[in-house]
Formats: structure tokens, C-alpha cells, sequence
């Protein structure tokens, strides 16, 4: 029997490089993450930058006249705009491979986050910090690898939608809840969960809705699912801006490309049957691929370098040339550079 399992992985595996939608799908997400960890980097600037402006921090969420500045921020703006490249990316990848397998490729794009912010905020990453993004995107790509073996699509029900619908209603109700209570005391591991969940159903509308424009079948239900689309993605985007405020951009990308391919996979598993035609031992190796990711978003939470030199006065050792520890919180600016020459 462990004979035929063998084979019967290996012949699924020729199936998915005999598949041209996942041929294609798969490199357009991986564009997309390659233009989601520039976005990240260049959007935590633009917030850093407006905080230092405001002369407030928006850890408790950022202000309505921030969020204004925000809009006349180049560095932002920028980020927006490769961001919108990201989500464009990964709707094209939506539409060519299932959901399973497309959604979890975006932990690639936390490999280049964490190098860019190592560069360019002198914090260089820590044995326990590096481990724990080897947990991420370890974890998501294990996810991956059976995912794109068994993973099946089919058309989603008007009852699915309803479910779904309903669901996010719910998420939508308790997220706000808790940043209404709990905002003061809130930092950005919350902001980071709670984008992703929500990323997660922005995904699989997405998906849904341009299934049924290429079907022709825009009727009623399909609005709806188009203003809870945009609806999901506003409020996670806000979480996304404030996550930044109290958190380094690679702890934001972890738990974005963590969080928000568990959330889709569970959907596409839980509710679209996605993953009915896997067998038992690919469940237990989906959960345990996702428990590891998720175990290295909470370290990395715990332990990344930026968090904690910015949580207490502790040595470490920052830049890319290896120097030693400074407290002078301008040390890790670039000789010269003049804060209000950044964009």
C-alpha cells in the first residue's frame, strides 16, 4: 500500500507540471510577492514618516489626519501603487490555478521583506528570528507542495457565498469590537492577524467574482460579494497602515503570508471542497504545515531584532556591516541623511 501511495503522489505531480494554469499561475504569485515586500517597505516608510510629522504614534491606530498626510507621501504613494501590482498579480494567478496554491506562495515574499528591512534599518537578524522565518515560509511551502497535488476546484454555490458571506460578517463584527475595547493595548500582532483573516476572505471573493463576470452570471449575490470584497480589504488595509506603526514591515509580510493563505485554504477546504479529493495523510501534513508557519509568525513577533531594541535597551548587533550596538536611535540613519529629505 505505502508502494501505491508513492506513485500515486509521483503521477500527481507530472499531472501539475502537465497543467498550464498552474504553470502560469504560479510565477504570476510569485511577482506578486515580489512586488508585495517593495510595497511593504516603501508604505512603512510613508507611516514612519508621517508619524515623525504628526508627532503622534499610530500604534492605537492611526488618526483620520494621518491618514490624510499618508495621501500626500511619495514614499506611500509609491507603496500603494506596488501593491495594487501585487493584488493584480495574485487575481491573475487566482483566476489560472486553484486557490490552495496560489495564496501561500506569497510567504516568498517575507524573504525579501526581511532583507530589505535588514538593509535598510540596520537591524540584522537574529539566530531565533531567522528561525522563525524558516518556520514561515517552511511551513507555508510544505502547505504548498501537497496542495498543488491534490487540490481540485469547482463552482461555488449561491449557498457557499451565503456561508461565506456570513462568516466575514461575523469577523468584520468581532475585529472592530476589539479595537473599539481593546486599541490602547493592542500592538501590531493583533493588526497583522487580523488583516490576514480578512485578506484571506478578500482572496477568495475575489475569486469567486471574477469566476462569475467570465461566466456571465453578475446577478444580485455577486454585488454583494463585491462590496464585502471591498469592505474586507479597507478595514485590512487600515489594520495593515496601523500594524506598521508598531511593528517592522517583515512581522507585518509574516503575517500576511501566513495568515492569509490559512484563512483561504480553510475556506477553500472547509466550505468549496477544494481539498475533497486528498486523502487523510494530506490533511494531517496540512496541519502540521500550518502549524509551523503559524509558530513562526508568533516568534518572529517575539523575537525580531527591530521589536525588541525598539521595547527595551538591550545589545545587539545592527547594520549590514556587523557594528556594534548603539542606543542613539539615530545611528541606524544613513550619515547625512536628513529626515525631512526622505519622501
Amino acid at each position: 500500500m505505502e508502494v501505491n501511495s508513492v506513485e500515486d503522489v509521483g503521477e500527481q505531480l507530472v499531472g501539475v507540471f502537465q497543467n498550464p494554469g498552474l504553470l502560469l499561475g504560479i510565477p504570476l504569485a510569485l511577482a506578486g510577492a515580489v512586488f508585495m515586500s517593495l510595497g511593504a517597505q516603501y508604505q512603512h516608510r510613508g507611516v514612519e514618516k508621517v508619524e515623525r510629522l504628526s508627532g503622534s504614534q499610530g500604534t492605537s491606530g492611526l488618526s483620520f489626519d494621518q491618514l490624510r498626510r499618508l495621501l500626500t507621501r511619495p514614499s506611500w504613494i509609491i507603496g500603494t501603487l506596488m501593491l495594487g501590482l501585487a493584488i493584480v498579480c495574485q487575481l491573475a494567478a487566482l483566476v489560472r490555478a486553484p486557490l490552495m496554491v496560489v495564496q501561500p506562495l506569497g510567504a516568498i515574499a517575507l524573504v525579501i521583506t526581511t532583507l530589505l528591512n535588514a538593509r535598510i534599518s540596520g537591524h540584522s537578524p537574529t539566530k531565533k528570528s531567522i528561525t522563525a522565518i524558516i518556520c514561515c515560509v517552511g511551513g507555508i511551502f510544505l502547505f504548498v507542495f501537497f496542495a498543488a497535488l491534490f487540490a481540485t476546484e469547482r463552482e461555488v454555490q449561491d449557498r457557499e457565498l451565503f456561508v461565506i458571506l456570513a462568516i466575514l460578517l461575523v469577523v468584520i463584527i468581532v475585529l472592530g469590537a476589539c479595537w473599539l475595547v481593546l486599541r490602547h493595548r493592542m500592538r501590531a500582532l493583533f493588526y497583522v492577524i487580523g488583516a490576514g483573516i480578512l485578506y484571506g476572505f478578500v482572496a477568495t471573493l475575489a475569486k469567486v467574482v471574477i469566476k462569475r463576470i467570465e461566466a456571465g452570471q453578475f446577478e444580485w449575490i455577486t454585488a454583494i460579494c463585491v462590496i464585502a470584497l471591498v469592505a474586507a480589504a479597507a478595514v485590512g488595509a487600515y489594520f495593515v497602515q496601523t500594524a506598521y506603526s508598531s511593528g517592522p514591515p517583515d512581522l507585518v509580510i509574516a503575517g500576511l503570508t501566513v495568515v492569509d493563505p490559512l484563512i483561504a485554504v480553510l475556506i477553500g477546504m472547509v466550505i468549496l471542497g477544494e481539498a475533497a479529493a486528498a486523502p487523510p495523510w494530506a490533511l494531517v501534513i496540512y496541519g502540521v504545515a500550518g502549524a509551523i508557519a503559524v509558530y513562526g509568525v508568533v516568534n518572529l513577533a517575539r523575537y525580531h531584532p527591530q521589536v525588541l531594541s525598539e521595547s527595551q535597551e538591550i545589545g545587539i548587533t545592527r547594520g549590514s556591516d556587523g557594528g556594534p550596538a548603539t542606543s542613539d536611535p539615530g545611528a541606524a540613519q544613513a550619515p547625512g541623511s536628513d529626515e525631512t529629505d526622505r519622501p
